[in-house]
């Protein structure tokens, strides 16, 4: 069985995670091959991981940003493994056997195809500035393997994933969405419609690069304009249509508040981004200020 670890790079350097997978896969001697896509880095990261292109099998550039979705699609093309290991750029190996654990897990469940491995943050509290992304990775994202099992599609993530190789050609990442936001989700929900089983174990990957309030702000706006914009397609929305901020707003709309919470959210949109941007507050105030982003979109 061979092995193809596939890792989308942007804006990142990826040396250590590199090292540590070249040092894993040296020592137990397995048939694996490490392949990096740049999309479209600054040139200074491109600097700092151009040697990489000695070390490992692959290392490709593209001279336009394709997105989250297309990148990892385009994967199929240069990999060679009967297996793809997708790990994000901004992730650090914390398990001295993280590859052995996903193939021993193949090895005794020959059927399995699709295998999420889990991810972690720091439990060191970090400072106000960096606490929203923070709160939310450790209470909604870092889920234990036992709750994760429970809903297998919903707590599906792209950040530290094995999938079966010829699963990915027959379902594949939608290209239509290149924005930041939900294509984790959609692609876990074709998985499902599929009858694919997402399998979850406990292998998890240290994510780092938390992103600071008013950044994670920006991209929570964006997440939520990319599934306005999936919601458009009746297809896509019952596909979406067991994720909470999803369920809220069908609710929303269906026992006819959606103009009266839209008028609240214009009216309150401003304090509730200001109690974020402090960091530590509840996650509803993120809750309320997606669906409000949501409602509050002209596609909605």
């Amino acid at each position: 069985m061979k092995v193809s670890i596939c890792i989308p790079v942007y804006n990142f350097d990826v040396r250590e995670l590199v090292s540590n997978l070249i040092k894993e896969i040296n020592a137990q001697d397995y048939d694996a091959e490490i392949i990096l896509i740049d999309d479209e880095s600054e040139i200074k990261f491109k600097d700092i991981n151009k040697d990489l292109h000695n070390q490992v099998d692959q290392l490709i550039y593209l001279d336009k940003n394709i997105g989250r979705s297309q990148i990892r699609n385009l994967f199929l093309t240069y990999s060679k493994g009967d297996y793809l290991l997708f790990l994000d750029c901004d992730g650090r190996i914390i398990e001295e056997n993280f590859l052995t654990d996903y193939i021993q897990f193949i090895q005794e469940n020959p059927s399995t195809k699709v295998i999420y491995g889990g991810r972690s943050v720091s439990a060191e509290l970090p400072d106000q500035k960096h606490f929203l992304r923070w709160k939310f990775a450790t209470e909604r994202e870092n889920l234990p393997v036992e709750l994760r099992i429970e809903k297998p599609y919903l707590s599906f993530q792209t950040n530290n994933f094995i999938i079966k190789k010829e699963v990915l050609e027959k379902v594949r990442f939608n290209p239509e969405f290149q924005k930041y936001g939900y294509e984790d989700l959609l692609f876990a929900m074709d998985l499902k419609s599929e009858g694919i089983v997402v399998d979850h174990i406990k292998n998890p990957i240290f994510n780092y690069d938390l992103e600071d309030n008013r950044v994670y702000l920006e991209k929570v706006k964006e997440s939520v304009e990319s599934l306005s914009q999936m919601l458009k397609d009746h297809q896509l929305s019952l596909k979406l249509s067991e994720i909470k901020l999803v369920k809220a707003h069908n609710v929303m709309n269906k026992i006819g508040l959606k103009s009266l919470f839209k008028f609240f959210f214009r009216m309150n949109k401003r304090r509730i981004e200001q109690s974020l941007l402090k960091g530590n507050v509840s996650l509803r105030y993120l809750d309320l200020y997606k669906l409000g982003l949501l409602l509050d979109n002209p596609d909605s």
